[in-house]
């Protein structure tokens, strides 16, 4: 885990630090080989080419940001979730949608 990534973690609240590593690992596990990991907008970043996805943690939720033409693309899938124009919130008393994050993840990919 880059270090900047890996301090954002370590600086949110205890009690979300499990849940913010395991959506980092989610999203680590689709990308490829040479991608990169920073802050953009205050927030952990996957990069690739251009920003594929960004997470960050709130008080009542965890926010993933892959933009809006992933949100328009798996509205269906979404339908469960608050979103707005290129974020979803993620409750964090329920488990993460594994396999609707990777196939985001896959999809800003094919689309950069």
């Amino acid at each position: 885990m880059e270090k900047l990534v890996r301090e954002y973690i370590e600086n949110q609240p205890v009690s979300r630090q499990d849940k913010l590593q395991q959506l980092y690992q989610i999203i680590k596990n689709e990308m490829p080989e040479n991608y990169d990991e920073k802050i953009s907008y205050g927030m952990p970043t996957f990069h690739y080419k251009s920003n594929i996805i960004h997470f960050a943690n709130f008080k009542n939720h965890i926010g993933l940001y892959p933009g809006p033409k992933a949100i328009v693309e798996f509205k269906d899938q979404l339908k469960d979730y608050k979103t707005s124009i290129g974020a979803i919130q993620l409750p964090v008393d329920q488990p993460f949608p594994v396999k609707l994050i990777q196939e985001i993840v896959h999809y800003n990919l094919r689309n950069v």
